[in-house]
């Protein structure tokens, strides 16, 4: 990578700044680095050398807007392999790429609305770099990216990010702004506000990089369906209030009471169109059509949205309190641990891994990663844990992930059941005869599920598959035929299928 060295001023400030910025300029006509984050340390040394070169508001701007060109270039390429499903806690090398690149955005969004003439706002200007809604655009855009990218790696965004958020988009809507489409751009100013904001009523942490990108792109195509409300509207688990003066995303009206001042907004008109949307996938629509990412055709995509509506369309509050403790517990992940540990108990050969209960409730924990390897962690995957003299492994599902530093891994566990059976699912292949799936059946629990639950790998299963064959190993050799009455869950890594015995037998 070929690093610029910065032109100092010249005492007179005139022929130093100019060459500086011919500097800049010039780099900025040359080719892409081979790998996109080979840019990261150029794009941010050119950001700092402009900080202390002297030349008027137009030139800065044509350098400015160039370097966010760029910039804006090399992030949507690095995009991509953030949101393949990173292994929590995200990996050393790949978190100093994340913060070479929040950094980046966080020089961006401040240089760039620092151009920004608050005294004379004027909307026309003989350098379009200058006009305020391209300066306010440029700020937003990259204060989103910035939550964008916190999300992707379970990381709490940086302090302030929010407060910035809000105070940009106040200033815009201040400067009668707020619905303008810069020349080039494919969304207005709300949008992405708007987009940004929704991401993180979506409760981030629970989903995984993919499935965040996947709503990322979602709410910049329907984020215009949000209704504002008043401050003495009902409380409703689809409608959020915003607090510009806390540095905090919106919060539902049913967990805070709103507090004026502040800005509230309905999410009623998209609870409507999320329902609609999934019956039409169940249908057989293709994503296109109802302008959708090709990832709403898979389960976990159909998955995502169906939370997504429950979410927002059920009361919110917790059903039971959570006490704090701080007692150890054995952990182990993914539906092969899982099997293993059921089949063959201590002779298992599973990783496992030592974690804190930092809070628990009845129907799930709050766990601290404290020593081992944690293995290949995901959002919706399944696992196991054993607490005290407990010798029965609990099973449970991942809601939530929180990873603030490569040493720091904090997941929220929801119970599914007090044990599963392990069994062997067989099923015709085409290519490969039978073929021949781990995977766990839950038993029923009275009061809260009426039938026994199948736990698949995600896509394992064809759509249209009508009974199933499980070979269970006890004491003796048995065979059930199972019909699966409806899918409760799905997610990126498992789908959870209610099962009944087979009335018609093959």
């Amino acid at each position: 990578m070929t690093e610029t060295a910065h032109t100092p001023s010249g005492a007179d400030g005139g022929a130093a700044p100019l060459s500086g910025m011919r500097t800049i300029l010039q780099w900025l006509e040359l080719p892409l680095a081979p790998h996109p984050a080979e840019e990261l340390p150029s794009l941010r040394s050119h950001l700092i050398a402009l900080r202390d070169v002297e030349g008027s508001r137009q030139q800065r701007a044509l350098v400015l807007d160039g370097l966010y060109r760029r910039s804006s270039t090399v992030i949507a390429s690095l995009l991509p392999a953030l949101g393949s499903e990173l292994v929590l806690p995200v990996p050393r090398r790949e978190r100093r790429i994340v913060r070479s690149v929040l950094d980046l955005l966080q020089m961006l969004a401040d240089d760039t609305v620092a151009l920004l003439d608050t005294e004379t706002p004027a909307r026309k200007s003989p350098d379009p770099c200058l006009t305020p809604e391209v300066v306010l655009w440029h700020s937003l855009d990259a204060l989103a990216k910035q939550l964008l990218i916190s999300h992707l790696i379970a990381c709490p965004a940086r302090t302030g990010a929010w407060q910035q958020l809000h105070r940009t988009y106040a200033t815009a809507t201040r400067l009668q702004l707020h619905m303008a489409t810069p020349s080039g751009a494919s969304h207005n100013l709300q949008d992405i506000y708007h987009a940004a904001v929704l991401l993180g009523c979506a409760q981030p942490a629970s989903l995984t990089p993919r499935e965040v990108l996947f709503l990322a792109t979602y709410f910049e195509r329907f984020a215009d369906l949000i209704k504002p409300v008043s401050s003495t509207a009902t409380q409703a688990a689809d409608t959020f209030w915003i607090d510009p003066a806390r540095d905090l995303p919106a919060v539902s009206s049913l967990r805070k009471a709103t507090q004026a001042p502040g800005v509230g907004f309905s999410c009623a008109r998209i609870c409507l169109l999320l329902k609609t949307q999934i019956d039409r996938l169940e249908a057989g629509a293709p994503p296109p059509e109802l302008n959708l990412p090709d990832f709403a055709g898979t389960p976990a995509g159909r998955g995502v949205l169906q939370r997504l509506s429950m979410r927002w369309g059920d009361s919110g509050k917790r059903r039971f309190k959570r006490r704090r403790q701080n007692h150890r517990t054995l952990l182990a992940a993914g539906i092969d641990g899982l099997w293993q540990l059921s089949s063959k108990g201590e002779a298992a050969n599973v990783d496992l891994s030592t974690w804190m209960i930092t809070n628990e409730s009845p129907d799930g924990y709050s766990v601290m990663h404290v020593s081992g390897k944690p293995g290949a962690l995901t959002v919706g995957d399944v696992a196991t844990v054993r607490t005290g003299s407990d010798q029965n492994w609990q099973i449970c599902m991942v809601r939530w992930a929180v990873s603030e530093n490569p040493e720091h891994l904090e997941l929220g566990l929801q119970i599914l059941a007090p044990r599963a059976v392990p069994a062997i699912l067989a099923q015709p292949s085409d290519s490969q005869g039978t073929e021949h799936l781990r995977v766990l059946i839950l038993p029923e629990i009275p009061k809260l599920r009426a039938s026994q639950s199948l736990v698949v790998a995600a896509g394992a299963l064809p759509k249209e598959t009508k009974k199933l064959l499980l070979v269970i190993e006890d004491e003796n050799l048995i065979v059930r035929e199972v019909t699966p009455t409806c899918v409760d869950e799905q997610t990126s890594s498992v789908e959870i299928l209610s099962i009944e015995p087979d009335q018609n037998p093959f």
